[in-house]
């Protein structure tokens, strides 16, 4: 612990990250480390607020008229619960005591942006055009705080969201994420010993297996940043497994054991009619997905027609969360290249095949009309995100503030 506190009074950025990971923030239960953002802000002179569902906005007025705004925004919420974080150093990485997670993620974005909020503030003599801040609350859990964010209200058109987990990731798209299930239902079942010669009597668990061979699986799309677009099954239901279910729910099988259990009792003397399959889908381009979209639906049209009268296959698809799609806009991604060398900082600029808060700004437009431009940056090494062995190195975390200092000022040069 004497080592930990050392650093903290060498280290301004250490010492507020580690002001705010040690206040618990699980998701929707962000209220103690609001006040105390908001207690810091007021201190340091800067306005900030929450909004109707609790998150944070922080602006710092413009020092030259015409000059453009920039936007950081991270999360305040953790992976965890209110239990106490004890710190502790080893080497150059900062953990827990391996009872809890950290929070580093995304409590690094948060100081960071604290920190550079407070010395843009102290520093009369720089010239820029504002700074605004959202913290986020609910971002682990549902993203119910970005949604509520009011973009309406944004004056700043680019956005660098601090989320990503390495430093020196430029991460300029990202995958969305579309639910796509199929049915199968054949017009007539019947008897596996009596009716097995009926060729007009067609086993569902079957038709299911039939279209999904066609169906394409795994990476549909890629490019020099990495995949674009991918389609995984994600399951395949089909058979006589209805009383092996209803029996599961009055017994002691274990989840892990579920499907042997349901294979054991299943019943076998039985045509199908009913099969189902669900896939998932990403991508980070709209074009490419409903290609493959459209792909899967000729499938089915074609299936559907061998077999007319006999079965019928129905496709349904849901986006739960749109599409984080390259901007034509190279503003952030030429003003992190400049920072970075003028930093001797490598990047890693890509796609990454996941979703974030950058998926909700990109899909809105400021209060001017303007669509929203961000891009995801990495400002320190942490590891093992969301469990008890999450760690941040600490010297990278120095040299990525330093980076985020170095964009604010590439920024408003440009």
């Amino acid at each position: 612990m004497e080592n930990i506190n050392l650093l903290r009074n060498k280290y301004k950025l250490i010492d507020l990250f580690c002001t705010l990971v040690q206040i618990p923030s699980p998701s929707l239960k962000e209220e103690k480390v609001t006040e105390k953002i908001l207690e810091i802000f007021k201190k340091s002179g800067i306005e900030a607020k929450t909004d109707d569902y609790g998150n944070i906005r922080a602006k710092i007025p413009a020092s030259v008229q015409g000059k453009r705004p920039l936007m950081l925004s991270s999360h305040m919420d953790v992976v965890g619960d209110n239990s106490p974080i004890n710190l502790n150093l080893n080497g150059n990485i900062i953990e827990t005591d391996k009872t809890r997670t950290l929070g580093a993620d995304d409590k690094s974005g948060v100081a960071a942006a604290i920190l550079l909020a407070q010395e843009i503030t102290e520093n009369k003599e720089l010239k820029h055009g504002g700074l605004e801040i959202i913290f986020t609350r609910d971002e682990e859990q549902n993203m119910t705080g970005v949604h509520n964010v009011k973009m309406n209200e944004i004056e700043a058109e680019h956005i660098f969201v601090m989320d990503a987990d390495k430093l020196g990731q430029v991460q300029i798209s990202g995958a969305d994420y579309t639910s796509l299930q199929i049915d199968i239902k054949s017009l007539k079942g019947g008897h596996s010993g009596i009716d097995i010669e009926d060729e007009t009597r067609l086993n569902a668990a079957k038709l299911i297996a039939e279209l999904v061979s066609e169906i394409p699986q795994g990476v549909y799309k890629k490019d020099e940043f990495g995949v674009v677009t991918s389609i995984n099954l994600g399951v395949i239901i089909g058979g006589g497994i209805e009383t092996a279910v209803n029996n599961i729910k009055s017994s002691d099988v274990k989840s892990s054991q579920y499907i042997g259990y349901i294979l054991d009792k299943a019943v076998t003397n039985v045509i199908n009619t009913k099969a189902g399959a669900k896939y998932s889908i990403r991508s980070s381009n709209r074009e490419y997905e409903n290609n493959l979209i459209n792909e899967i639906k000729e499938i089915i049209e074609k299936f559907n027609k061998k077999y007319e009268g006999l079965a019928i296959a129905q496709m349904e698809t849901v986006e739960k969360m749109p599409p984080f799609e390259k901007s034509k806009d190279e503003t952030l991604v030429n003003t992190a290249k400049q920072a970075g060398k003028n930093l001797n900082l490598n990047l890693d600029i890509s796609s990454f095949h996941a979703g974030a808060e950058t998926h909700i700004y990109a899909n809105n437009k400021n209060k001017y009309g303007v669509e929203l431009k961000p891009v995801l940056i990495g400002l320190a090494d942490i590891y093992n995100m969301h469990s008890e062995d999450e760690q941040i190195d600490y010297k990278s975390y120095l040299k990525g503030y330093e980076f985020l200092k170095e964009l604010f000022k590439v920024y408003n040069q440009m």
